[in-house]
C-alpha cells in the first residue's frame, strides 16, 4: 500500500495539517444492483461495523422549467438531532475502517516530527524604538508575540545576534495563544495592530472555529486587557495616528463586513463612520503604510471604492477617491503629498491601458480623480504588476512573468512631473536576486517605513525556506534564516548532476550591474537538497488549446518511471496561487518513490487577471478540464503509473476534484476532499449562508438561467455517475465552518455510498471535526497527535514489496491508497496593514502572494 499525502492548498488564512488513513475493505454482502458489476477483488476484511446509512426525506427543487429531488437536503439543518447523529456515527466507522494503524501512524508520526525543531521562531524585526519578534515555545502548540527594547547603540547586527543567543534585555510578552487555547479549546486569532505609539494592542480572537471574532484591546504598559473595549463580529482594525482612536468593521448576520465604527479609549460611544448597504461589496479598513491616512474600502469580487480619512483628524469625514465601476479596483498607498494607485481602471489613451491589467498611478493628494492622474508606471511585455509596498526612499514592487514571482526596488522621489506612461524599466529598478527561478518571494511584515531594507521569504518546493534582507541602498543583501530540518542526512543523492545554489544566484542575477556587491550569508545544506530533489515545470496543453502551468516534484534517487505513486493538487479559484512552498513533510513521501504534482489551473492566479476570468464564473469548467488534463500528462509522461494516481482538493478545489472524478473515475485510484464545496447549486440558491451573493461573481449566479446550465454541468453533489465504480475518498469536515457547510461533505459521502457501485463506496468515509472551524484543528503539533488526528493504514514498506494488502480494479491492475500525517506547522509574521507586527500565522496563511494577502485584508472577503 502506498501512502496519499494531504498537502492542503488554502488560500485563505491557515496551513493545517490532518493525518487520515483508508482503507479499502470488501463488501461483506451485495446491498445494490450495482455492487453485481464491481470486479474489484478485495482480499481483507471489512470492519466490524458497516457504513452508516442516513433517512431520506423528500425535498423538491425548481429553477428554470427543471425539477429534482434532493432527498439529502434536511442534513443543511445542523441543529437536527438526528444529523448530529449521524456524523458521529460516521466518525465511529472512519476509526472502525482504519482501527489496525496505530503502529504504522506511530512510525510515521515520529519520523515526521524528528524533522522539527524544539522552537519555532521568527527573526525581530524593528518598529520604532522595539524589536518585535513571535516564537513558539518548546513543547507548545501556538505561538507568542513578544517585544525587546532595541538602542542604537546596540545596532541591527548586534540585537540579531542576542536574539539568537536569548538575549540580555527584558522581554515583554504581548500576548500568548496558548493561555487562551486553554482556557477555550480553541482559538483562532484574527488580527493583531500594535498602536503608534507601542503602549496598545488590538486584536480579534475567534475561540470557537465559527469565525466569529471578538475585538479586545490590550494595554501594554500595564498588561491587562481593557473590558469596556470589546465588540463581536469585527474583521478589520486601523489605529488613528493618536493612538486613541481605534477603527474596525463588523459583520452583519451573514458575515459580511459592512460597518466601519470608530472607538475612542475611555469612551462609552463608538462613531459610525461608514455603512456598505450594497449586499455584493465588503468593507475593509487599513492605514497607508506612512500611517498618514486609514483607507475604507468597500470592494466586491472584482470592484472596489475607496475613501480615505485623515489619520490625525480622524473623525473629520471621509473622502472618496473613486466611484465603484464594474471589474476595476483599486489600491492605495501614500508618500510625501502622492498618492501611489494600483489600478486595473482602462485608461483611454495607451492600448496597454485597456486591458485591465494591473498597473501604477501617481497623482497628488488634491488632485485624486483618475483624470489628473501622472506617471503611469507600466510592466515590460510578458509581466503582470500584482502589488506594491512603500517606504520613505523606496517602491518595491511584486512582478510576476512566467510563473515565476519578482519583486524589485524604486528610489523614492519619481523626479518626473508631467503626464506620461514610463516603463518599469526606465526607473533603474533592482531586481531582488533569488536562489533559483523555481523559487516564489513572499514578502514579511515589513512595517517599517523608514526601514531601507526589505525583508522577504524565497520559498521553493524542494529548498528549505530561507528568510532575506535585501538592502536597497547599497544593492546587497544577506539570508538571516533558513529553515531547520532536522534528522536530514547531509549525505544527498550525487549521482545525477546539480545546480550550484550560488551558481543559481549569480545566474539569475547576471545582468545586474551590482552583482558583484551580493553579499551571500547563511546558506546551509541547500545544496544537498538541490541533488537529491528535482522539481520541473511544464505546460500541458488542456482541451482548448491554452497551456495550464505544472510543477512536478520527486526524488531523483527514488523516482521509477511509470511505476511511481503520484498526487496531483489543484484549487483553482478567486485568483489564488496554488501554494507549493516547502514543506519537510513531503520528504516521507519523495524518499519513498512518491512524485507530487501542482496543476494551476484556470480560475486560481498566476499572471494577469485573465486566467482568473477563464476559470470563473460560466467558464468554470475549464478548471475541470485543466485538471483532468494534467493528470492524463502524468501519466501519459510516465512520471505516474496509471493506476496509483491521486488526487486532493481543499475547499474551493474540491469542486475541481470532484467535477472531475465524476467525469473520470478511473483516472484515480483515491482522492481527499477537505472541507469541500460540493454542492455548488443548493449552495448558490440559498442566499441567506454566508459569503453566497459575494459568490455569485466567482460561480456564477444560479437565477440567470445561462449561469444555471453552467454550474449544473459540473457541480459535484448534481452530477455523481450512478452504478460506477468511484475511487477511495477521505473526506472531511468541520462542523462550525462557516465557509463552507458541514452538510455539503455530509451529503457527498451519503449519495455517492447510496448511488454508486456499494462495495466501492464502503471505502469512502467521511470524517468530521465537531468543535472545530474552516481551518479545523490549530496549534504546532494539534493536526498530529491529538485525538482527531487519524491513523495510517498499512505500511509503505508493503506497497514498496508487492503486499496483497491491494484490491483489484476493473482491469485487473492493482490500485491501493493510503492517507497521510500532517505534523506541524510553521509560524511567521505577515503583512496586514501599516506600522503594526501582527499574529504568527502558519506557513499556509503566510506564504501567499502579496497581492492576494493584502486584498483580501483590504477587501473583507473570506475564501
Amino acid at each position: 500500500m502506498f501512502p496519499l499525502a494531504l498537502l492542503t492548498a488554502n488560500p485563505i488564512v491557515k496551513r493545517t495539517y490532518l493525518t487520515l488513513s483508508f482503507r479499502l475493505v470488501p463488501a461483506a454482502v451485495c446491498l445494490s444492483f450495482y455492487s453485481t458489476i464491481c470486479r474489484r477483488k478485495f482480499v481483507f476484511s471489512a470492519p466490524a461495523i458497516d457504513p452508516p446509512v442516513p433517512k431520506k426525506l423528500p425535498f423538491e427543487l425548481t429553477a428554470h422549467g427543471r425539477r429534482w429531488n434532493d432527498p439529502y437536503h434536511w442534513m443543511s439543518n445542523i441543529d437536527d438531532p438526528d444529523f448530529v447523529s449521524y456524523l458521529k456515527q460516521e466518525n465511529l466507522y472512519a476509526e472502525a475502517f482504519m482501527d489496525n494503524t496505530h503502529d504504522k501512524q506511530k512510525e510515521l508520526f515520529l519520523e515526521m516530527t524528528s524533522r522539527m525543531p524544539a522552537k519555532i521562531s521568527t527573526p525581530p524585526e524593528r518598529w520604532g524604538p522595539w524589536l518585535y519578534y513571535q516564537y513558539v515555545p518548546e513543547g507548545k502548540d501556538y505561538p507568542v508575540l513578544c517585544r525587546k527594547l532595541w538602542t542604537d547603540e546596540e545596532g541591527w547586527v548586534t540585537s540579531i545576534i542576542n536574539y539568537v543567543k536569548g538575549g540580555t534585555r527584558r522581554e515583554e510578552i504581548l500576548l500568548d495563544w496558548n493561555e487562551i487555547a486553554e482556557r477555550h479549546g480553541y482559538v483562532h486569532v484574527g488580527t493583531c495592530r500594535v498602536s503608534p505609539d507601542h503602549n496598545f494592542l488590538a486584536y480579534t480572537i475567534d475561540t470557537t472555529g465559527s469565525e466569529n471574532f471578538m475585538l479586545q484591546v490590550k494595554d501594554l504598559r500595564e498588561g491587562h486587557v481593557n473590558p469596556k473595549l470589546s465588540a463581536d463580529g469585527v474583521v478589520s482594525l486601523a489605529w488613528a495616528h493618536d493612538s486613541s482612536n481605534l477603527f474596525y468593521t463588523v459583520s452583519d448576520k451573514s458575515q459580511r463586513p459592512y460597518k466601519v465604527l470608530c472607538t475612542k479609549i475611555g469612551s462609552k460611544h463608538d462613531s459610525i463612520i461608514f455603512t456598505e448597504d450594497d449586499p455584493n461589496f465588503c468593507v475593509d479598513i487599513t492605514c497607508t503604510k506612512d500611517g498618514k491616512f486609514i483607507t475604507v474600502n468597500s470592494n466586491s469580487r472584482n470592484s472596489s471604492e475607496v475613501y480615505v480619512v485623515d489619520a490625525a483628524s480622524p473623525l473629520d469625514g471621509l473622502k472618496i477617491i473613486h466611484k465603484r465601476v464594474p471589474g476595476v479596483q483599486y489600491f492605495l498607498e501614500h508618500h510625501y503629498g502622492f498618492f501611489y494607485v494600483l489600478t486595473n481602471y482602462p485608461m483611454s489613451g495607451d492600448k496597454k491601458l485597456l486591458d485591465r491589467n494591473y498597473y501604477l498611478a501617481r497623482c497628488g493628494v488634491e488632485d485624486i480623480c483618475s483624470a489628473n492622474w501622472q506617471n503611469i508606471f507600466l510592466p515590460s511585455e510578458g509581466t503582470s504588476l500584482q502589488d506594491m509596498d512603500i517606504f520613505n526612499e523606496y517602491l518595491v514592487l511584486f512582478l510576476h512573468k512566467k510563473g515565476c514571482s519578482r519583486m524589485c526596488s524604486i528610489d523614492l522621489p519619481v523626479d518626473i512631473n508631467c503626464k506620461q506612461v514610463i516603463q518599469i524599466e526606465d526607473l533603474n529598478p533592482w531586481f531582488f536576486p533569488v536562489l533559483s527561478d523555481l523559487c516564489q518571494m513572499f514578502p514579511c511584515s515589513n512595517h517599517n517605513f523608514v526601514a531601507s531594507s526589505y525583508r522577504a521569504v524565497l520559498s521553493s518546493p524542494v529548498l528549505p525556506d530561507v528568510i532575506v534582507d535585501y538592502d536597497m541602498s547599497r544593492k546587497r543583501f544577506s539570508i538571516i534564516y533558513q529553515d531547520e530540518v532536522l534528522g536530514v542526512s547531509s549525505e544527498a543523492q550525487t549521482e545525477s548532476p546539480s545546480v550550484s545554489i550560488n551558481g543559481e544566484i549569480l545566474a539569475h542575477v547576471k545582468d545586474d550591474p551590482n552583482k558583484h556587491n551580493l553579499k551571500i550569508e547563511g546558506v546551509k545544506n541547500l545544496r544537498e537538497f538541490s541533488v537529491a530533489y528535482s522539481c520541473e515545470m511544464h505546460e500541458v496543453v488542456s482541451h482548448d488549446g491554452v497551456r495550464v502551468p505544472l510543477t512536478v516534484i520527486y526524488s531523483r534517487a527514488a523516482l521509477q518511471k511509470a511505476q511511481s505513486p503520484g498526487i496531483l493538487q489543484a484549487y483553482g479559484a478567486y485568483g489564488e496561487v496554488l501554494d507549493k512552498s516547502w514543506c519537510a513533510d513531503r520528504l516521507s513521501l519523495l524518499d519513498r518513490g512518491w512524485v507530487l504534482a501542482f496543476a494551476d489551473v484556470r480560475g486560481g492566479g498566476g499572471g494577469d487577471s485573465s486566467w482568473h476570468e477563464q476559470g470563473s464564473g460560466v467558464r468554470k469548467i475549464n478548471s475541470v478540464h485543466d485538471f483532468v488534463t494534467c493528470s492524463k500528462y502524468l501519466i501519459d509522461k510516465g512520471y505516474v503509473q496509471k493506476e496509483k494516481l491521486a488526487a486532493i482538493g481543499y475547499s474551493a478545489g474540491s469542486l475541481v476534484v470532484g467535477a472531475a472524478i465524476n467525469m473520470y473515475q478511473d483516472l484515480f485510484c483515491a482522492a481527499i476532499l477537505k472541507v469541500p464545496f460540493l454542492d455548488v447549486c443548493n449552495t448558490l440558491m440559498d442566499s441567506s449562508l454566508p459569503l453566497t451573493i459575494l459568490d455569485y461573481e466567482e460561480f456564477g449566479n444560479p437565477e440567470i438561467k445561462h449561469h444555471f446550465e453552467s454550474i449544473m454541468k459540473y457541480a459535484p453533489y448534481d452530477n455523481i455517475a450512478g452504478g460506477l465504480c468511484y475511487p477511495a475518498m477521505l473526506v472531511t469536515a468541520s462542523f462550525n465552518d462557516s465557509r463552507v457547510g458541514v452538510w455539503e461533505a455530509a451529503k457527498w459521502v451519503a449519495k455517492v455510498r447510496e448511488i454508486t457501485c456499494t462495495n466501492c463506496s464502503r471505502s469512502v468515509i467521511l470524517k468530521t471535526e465537531m468543535n472545530g472551524g474552516h481551518f479545523a484543528e490549530g496549534g504546532r503539533f494539534g493536526q498530529c497527535i491529538s485525538s482527531r488526528t487519524f491513523k495510517y493504514k498499512n505500511s509503505i514498506e508493503d506497497f514498496k514489496a508487492g503486499s496483497n494488502l491491494s484490491y483489484r480494479r476493473r482491469d485487473g491492475t492493482c490500485a491501493c491508497l493510503l492517507a497521510v500525517p500532517l505534523p506541524h506547522q510553521r509560524f511567521r509574521l505577515r503583512h496586514e496593514g501599516n506600522g503594526s507586527p501582527t499574529s504568527i500565522v502558519p506557513e499556509k496563511a503566510y506564504a501567499q502572494s502579496a497581492k492576494r494577502e493584502r486584498q483580501a485584508a483590504r477587501t473583507g472577503i473570506k475564501e
